[in-house]
């Protein structure tokens, strides 16, 4: 009742008469379990898992939307560096 469905049986109704082998089925399916993953909300996994989702869906897409998250992602390590650089800074200026 409670065991795990293999990936052919769980989206069943969602892919009635396409082809199991078909690329472009494999991808739907795979979009589809995203869609439905429960992931630990407010832990550190659950963050790192949507880390990974926006990373996994930068690398699918072209376009102006590559180029937005680049930017998003650039925007972030500039803010990363910036707090690293003012923190070692503070440090360095109580240090001597």
């Amino acid at each position: 009742m409670g065991e795990p469905k293999d990936e052919r049986e769980k989206f069943q109704e969602e892919l009635i008469g396409l082809d199991p082998h078909d690329p472009e089925t494999k991808a739907f399916a795979e979009h589809l379990d995203r869609m439905k993953r429960e992931r630990p909300g407010f832990t550190v996994e659950g963050y790192l898992d949507g880390v990974r989702d926006f990373a996994d869906s930068a690398n699918r897409t072209t376009g102006h939307r590559r180029m937005l998250a680049v930017v998003v992602v650039g925007l972030i390590l500039l803010g990363v560096i910036l707090t690293i650089w003012f923190a070692l800074g503070d440090i360095i200026t109580i240090i001597f």
